[in-house]
């Protein structure tokens, strides 16, 4: 195949076997979660009315992947990674039935959604690290930004999608809203399956202290990569606002779940229109200024969302969270995903979803209990002042970060 080496088009970056059937698999796996959120959020609140109650949502798929991380890591330096991933989704496939039984029989019950997020929750913390490998094995070095930024464009159409069928379907039962979750982790496993490219030569590799700590004694030894974690990790942990929509759609915007599912979705469309332009347009220069000024718009954005007490304005802060998001999340995963040996890349990308899921899942605890404390609004507020406050330190505790240049030219530190 003669691909030239200089900046891809849509067209000569698809030809390159397995990159479809990848970030096909992401699609339908995020498309199902994403879904699946929608209701077991709206399902919860319901039967509870309660904001810490939400919060444990994130806390039981969390806790997991916290105790799993080592584990998850070696396996997936050690063992197939695209075979771990495709048992993984059918194990989230047969939760998705369960909670369809389950609710079709008027016996789900908030316990029982708690137990199968803990089950969701075991199944991702071995998925993800290997899902994110994928790529890096499939294109070259200098096309993998475009290559990032075309997954998150369908990962985030895929977003888009899922909150507004969810909301649309649960309006018709939260049974048939399971059910479709089920179909759509059974094709993520079947793209998943399909994926082409050459077996990666595993050494082998015994259970040991040091081979489990080796991701996270890598991260610490590479400053570039500790920050750019760590910035996701208490940026977005602040940021928490997604964890708050059901209360704002039901006590603040009063837009029911289908309008639920279009604040869900608005971060997503904002992050799809930039996510589509970075495909386009990779960024060329400036890259760790670039992701600074983006963490800075997501905290702004944060903090105008949760004062916001009109569905459109709130639409559009979300949004704009959404696609600064985006940058950052281009920025680092590149960083990462290209400054770690591939022998490393799977323990390095275990702890790696620690930190999103420190950010995300426990993030999401953090707003329910504060929002208890202090309501949802000054929650969210709280929350976008505190991730500004903490990337302002960053650029002062991390100026190897600030500096890169570059993606597709990086040197190791």
């Amino acid at each position: 195949m003669n691909i030239p080496s200089n900046t891809p088009t849509f067209k000569q970056l698809i030809q390159y076997p397995g990159l479809l059937a990848a970030i096909f698999g992401r699609t339908f796996s995020s498309l199902a979660l994403q879904t699946l959120s929608v209701a077991m959020g709206w399902q919860i609140y319901d039967l509870t009315h309660s904001a810490a109650a939400l919060g444990f949502v994130g806390l039981a798929m969390f806790f997991p992947l916290l105790i799993l991380v080592l584990p998850a890591g070696h396996m997936s330096d050690r063992f197939n990674r695209k075979n771990i991933v495709v048992i993984c989704l059918i194990i989230e496939a047969l939760c998705a039935i369960i909670l369809a039984w389950e609710s079709f029989h008027n016996k789900l019950t908030p316990t029982l959604m708690y137990i199968i997020l803990i089950l969701f929750g075991c199944a991702r913390s071995f998925e993800m690290p290997c899902q994110k490998t994928f790529l890096v094995n499939i294109v070259p070095t200098n096309y993998f930004p475009q290559a990032t930024a075309l997954s998150s464009s369908l990962f985030q159409t895929a977003s888009i999608l899922g909150p507004a069928v969810g909301g649309i379907l649960y309006g018709f039962g939260a049974d048939l809203t399971y059910i479709v979750c089920t179909v759509s982790f059974l094709l993520a496993a079947i793209a998943t399956f399909t994926i082409q490219f050459k077996p990666i030569q595993k050494t082998p590799m015994p259970l040991s202290i040091k081979n489990l700590f080796g991701g996270i004694s890598f991260i610490f030894s590479r400053p570039r990569v500790l920050g750019a974690i760590s910035l996701d990790l208490f940026a977005v942990l602040l940021g928490g606002a997604t964890a708050m929509l059901p209360i704002y759609a039901k006590d603040i915007l009063h837009c029911g779940p289908v309008g639920l599912g279009i604040l869900k979705g608005s971060s997503a469309i904002g992050a799809l229109l930039i996510a589509t332009y970075l495909t386009k347009y990779p960024i060329q220069r400036n890259a760790g200024k670039k992701m600074f000024v983006a963490v800075f718009i997501f905290g702004i954005a944060t903090i105008i969302f949760g004062l916001s007490t009109n569905l459109t304005l709130s639409v559009i802060c979300l949004a704009a969270l959404g696609g600064a998001d985006v940058i950052s999340v281009v920025v680092r995963s590149t960083l990462i995903q290209l400054l770690t040996p591939n022998d490393m890349l799977g323990r390095v990308s275990a702890v790696n979803m620690v930190f999103i899921g420190s950010s995300n899942q426990l993030g999401e605890f953090e707003s329910g209990m504060l929002a208890e404390v202090v309501g949802p609004v000054n929650s969210v507020v709280i929350g976008g002042i505190g991730t500004i406050i903490i990337a302002c330190f960053w650029i002062v505790l991390f100026p190897s970060l600030r500096k890169v240049d570059r993606l597709d030219n990086l040197k190791t530190d």
